[in-house]
């Protein structure tokens, strides 16, 4: 055994939780990402998944995405800077941007590489990046790649934000980034507020919107649009994984920007290009997003019956204002274990544990489609009230 593989070896936590029977990662569905999925042979009801929009089996997208293989094949064989950038991702980008109010618009591969490559892209040594503390893992990495300096505030506290700006060099870049949407929490970040502080310390604002769009904003523009404040946030990102239902990510701002990043972002030059049936899928949602509002008026119906369901159940579900409601659990074990009860129950939902929060703050993350109904909703409301009562979470 080599020194890389010894060092491995001891790795054994999954395995622990293997052995209790409560292991709750890479379970295998069968079945397209609906509100129901088939799993180990059986219906479950799906309260873990990012479709918000309830579109990933939508045969409208299905088809767009076929048609697009049909014409272009399975893949693009290089990056976007050389020989793999098609008609259709031009067409997207440039419907992005006016969907977003944006001069110019550049599609990547995934959402991650947007923030892991456009973040190190956008300052230099002189610079700064001003981070919330509960900001997603690929704003984390694409902050770890900068040679700024690097800063943090606590969650949604403007006054520890305001005493971060102050400790910048008032004549360099100062590039806050923000999680529109928290991904797990499911709060908001106070963009209002977050636009002042930018305006009083001449900084700049980076938004990531990836539980944002579909979901917030006039036809699911997103956060910056709900809050009236899209002029003055500098640069929008957002993933396809979610309410577009594909795969893929973007990047939004004024023209300026974008050639810079365009010419310059190794993750966007080097990477290769994104598929034509994801590209197409991703565009045919956005026009899904156009012409049905009914859509994101369900989700919104959905969601606040959930929040006032498992308000009235006593369960704790923080400061959430969107499709995403924690359910506190606060103990490892404790989560993981009523992870599998609720399956057990018929009920996928997805635990949160470190480094996604912290120790204190593990969770069960319940997330909502646009498509679920009240009485799934019911369902899996009364079997989770029961698991947490007997596991003595909840009274």
């Amino acid at each position: 055994m080599g020194l890389l593989q010894e060092k491995f070896s001891k790795y054994r936590i999954p395995q622990q939780y293997m052995a209790m029977g409560v292991y709750p990662y890479f379970r295998e569905i069968d079945s397209a990402q609906d509100t129901e999925v088939m799993m180990d042979g059986k219906k479950v009801l799906m309260f873990g998944s990012n479709s918000y929009m309830g579109l990933t089996y939508d045969k409208r997208i299905v088809e767009a995405a076929i048609e697009a293989t049909r014409k272009y094949g399975t893949g693009c064989a290089g990056s976007r800077f050389l020989n793999g950038t098609l008609d259709l991702h031009i067409q997207l980008e440039k419907e992005l941007a006016a969907f977003l109010g944006k001069e110019d618009c550049l599609v990547f591969t995934t959402g991650f590489t947007v923030n892991e490559g456009v973040i190190p892209t956008l300052v230099d040594r002189k610079d700064y990046i001003i981070c919330d503390d509960r900001d997603h893992a690929s704003i984390v990495d694409g902050r770890r790649l900068s040679f700024a300096t690097q800063l943090k505030y606590k969650h949604n506290d403007m006054a520890a934000l305001e005493k971060e700006l102050q400790k910048c060099n008032p004549e360099s870049v100062k590039l806050i980034i923000v999680d529109g949407v928290f991904s797990m929490e499911g709060d908001l970040a106070p963009l209002p507020e977050i636009v002042k502080l930018k305006e009083k310390y001449n900084a700049s604002i980076m938004v990531d919107e990836a539980h944002g769009m579909g979901v917030f904003g006039h036809q699911g523009r997103g956060v910056c649009n709900h809050f009236g404040v899209t002029d003055q946030v500098d640069v929008i990102m957002g993933t396809f994984s979610k309410s577009f239902a594909s795969l893929g990510g973007f990047v939004a701002a004024d023209s300026d920007t974008i050639n810079w990043v365009r010419h310059t972002c190794r993750s966007y030059i080097f990477q290769a290009s994104s598929t034509p049936a994801s590209t197409a899928a991703a565009l045919k949602a956005l026009h899904i997003f156009q012409e049905e509002p009914e859509r994101q008026e369900n989700l919104w119906k959905i969601t606040n019956y959930a929040l006032e369901s498992f308000r009235q159940a006593g369960f704790e579900i923080g400061e959430t204002e969107s499709p995403i409601i924690p359910l506190y659990v606060r103990d490892t074990e404790k989560t993981f274990l009523s992870t599998k009860m609720a399956f057990d129950e018929g009920v996928f939902i997805n635990p949160v544990i470190p480094p996604a929060c912290a120790p204190q703050d593990t969770l069960l993350r319940f997330a909502l489609m646009a498509t679920h109904t009240k009485e799934q909703v019911d369902r899996a409301v009364d079997k989770l009230t029961k698991i947490f009562k007997n596991l003595e979470i909840i009274k």
